[in-house]
């Protein structure tokens, strides 16, 4: 199961992919003390990748405007460049054995598409310090399933058991948001997700 602060994060993650304002005003209202934290920092800064910019920029401003996300870290800010190694190697976490064919359809898109997904999405944001690539993957799935994105779901609920995560907990993710998400893409996302939520975590990739 998921544990209450991570079930936060999935429900703010989720709430702001769908723009649903109206949540993520009041999940700041009900935040705890010590949150927001370092966490909520960095679900927020991954939405773009699963959202837009657009929907990012939205939800700084909802945020900023209900109370804001806490203090930066004395070592959260990075002027890092795109990160391609770094990304490769979370990317090969995340795919396993799959991880070289996916790369490689991604840059059969466009070389450029493949580049920015290793670079910047896996290489500067993902494998960011301040929250575990389980946890994004976490994140992840939740978008995913919000969004209707089926085969992304099936992926990144695997990458989420890769990196960590118990079948459980990748079930938690949508027991724990399906009241923000559309009936219809609750029901197919449990299909999609059901196989990890019975099968033991691998021991390898």
């Amino acid at each position: 199961m998921l544990d209450p602060r991570d079930q936060r994060l999935a429900r703010l993650f989720v709430a702001i992919v769908l723009g649903r304002w109206d949540e993520v005003r009041a999940l700041r209202a009900a935040a705890p003390p010590g949150e927001p934290d370092r966490a909520w920092r960095e679900a927020v800064l991954q939405v773009h990748l699963f959202a837009g910019f657009p929907r990012q920029v939205e939800a700084y401003e909802v945020l900023s405007q209900a109370g804001g996300l806490g203090p930066l870290d004395a070592d959260e800010h990075a002027a890092e460049l795109d990160l391609p190694e770094r990304g490769r190697a979370l990317f090969a976490d995340v795919y396993g054995k799959n991880a070289t064919a996916v790369e490689e359809r991604l840059v059969m898109h466009h070389p450029d598409f493949g580049a920015w997904i290793l670079g910047h999405a896996y290489g500067r944001v993902l494998s960011r310090p301040g929250l575990s690539a389980a946890r994004r993957e976490l994140l992840a799935v939740g978008a995913l399933a919000a969004t209707g994105q089926a085969r992304q779901l099936a992926s990144h609920a695997r990458g989420a058991i890769h990196c960590g995560a118990d079948p459980a907990e990748v079930m938690a993710v949508l027991d724990v948001t399906e009241d923000l998400i559309r009936p219809e893409r609750v029901i197919a996302a449990r299909h999609v997700m059901e196989k990890f939520s019975s099968s033991p975590k691998p021991t390898s990739s």
